[in-house]
């Protein structure tokens, strides 16, 4: 009717999901960059998504985010997620990890949504994705739950297929017709497509650019570009399509692989401490042991991959003899040096 008002109805507005103090918002990035070393632009591109669920803006019927982790090995694309998990949950081992080179052959996909019922060995093969396992690997502080597959490009092409309803509906149909909502998860997808023809752009065989350090930004760009031609070749368009973010990440120069050893370092004495409680004891690297580590666990063309094991050989191991023959006094100094050409470090204990 003319002249009078017309009604208007009150705003809808959206609550966060889960809400976070802004503070704590602001600091996961630098939780991140504490955990995750020479990778910013990887930390730059997850966390929005992270900060988009948390404000409850995050896309409906679809997963919080979808990343493709693309970059030579030993350069942090699983060590990403488990930082992400730490900061989140508290633990780097809260995520849903599916290791797809043990689904290379069509039938081993049933492993993942289960038989269906009726077929032979339906009750013994339960899914390794069900709803009660994505929310276990949640916490009170975030609902978020990771979903890690591992090396996408070595599972069979039905893993993609599978996969297309969950990156574009949120929605998993299991072998016995219930489904699985991923709306509150990031998925990452780690991939080494084009690392061969990565490594041949960081470490050329010949000629002056064999002998050039590789540039940050220039370099990253050819390593994007390689990746991402890869990824076209080997996946289909509706399945690159529903990926938010392709994450090309860069070989780790000299000062990233220096802070990785310092961190792993501090997790071993963190670990010795949490282990021995009133035992403990200090550990004191001089140069020469860290050089010695770093030449033996890291390289341009692998990276970090290889310096946790070399920890565990050289420095781990050692200490755990000197432990069991009650060689090292409760807050006493174990200094950890490396003479020469020799192919192990000496250990001696310093009282405090």
């Amino acid at each position: 009717m003319r002249g009078q008002p017309i009604p208007i109805r009150p705003r809808r507005t959206v609550a966060a999901s889960f809400p976070v103090p802004v503070s704590e918002r602001k600091e996961l990035a630098q939780q991140l960059a504490s955990r995750l070393v020479g990778q910013s632009h990887a930390i730059a591109e997850i966390v929005p998504y992270v900060q988009m669920y948390r404000a409850g803006l995050g896309p409906e019927g679809r997963p919080a985010g979808v990343f493709l982790l693309l970059g030579p090995t030993g350069t942090g694309k699983t060590r990403t997620v488990e930082a992400l998990a730490d900061a989140l949950h508290g633990n780097e081992k809260s995520l849903v990890r599916v290791d797809c080179g043990e689904f290379q052959m069509e039938h081993e996909i049933a492993k993942l949504i289960g038989a269906p019922p009726g077929y032979l060995g339906h009750r013994e093969t339960p899914p390794m994705l069900t709803q009660q396992k994505l929310g276990a690997v949640t916490s009170e502080g975030s609902h978020l739950a990771l979903v890690l597959f591992d090396e996408i490009e070595k599972a069979a092409p039905s893993m993609t297929r599978l996969l297309l309803g969950v990156l574009d509906k949120a929605v998993l149909r299991l072998g016995d017709n219930t489904s699985v909502n991923f709306e509150r998860t990031l998925i990452f997808l780690t991939s080494n497509l084009g690392a061969s023809a990565m490594r041949k752009e960081v470490l050329p065989d010949f000629g002056f650019a064999a002998t050039a350090p590789a540039s940050g930004d220039g370099t990253l760009r050819k390593l994007s570009s390689i990746g991402l031609g890869a990824v076209k070749r080997k996946f289909a368009p509706e399945f690159v399509n529903r990926i938010d973010a392709v994450i090309t990440y860069q070989p780790l120069d000299a000062d990233a692989l220096e802070a990785i050893l310092d961190q792993q370092i501090a997790a071993l004495e963190r670990h010795i401490a949490h282990r021995l409680e009133e035992r403990a004891f200090r550990l004191e690297l001089d140069p020469g042991a860290r050089s010695f580590l770093l030449a033996k666990g890291t390289s341009r063309e692998y990276g970090a991959r290889e310096l946790k094991r070399v920890i565990l050989r050289k420095l781990t191991q050692p200490l755990a003899g000197m432990v069991e023959a009650g060689l090292v006094p409760p807050e006493s100094v174990v200094q950890v040096v490396h003479q020469g050409d020799a192919e192990h470090l000496s250990l001696s204990v310093v009282d405090n």
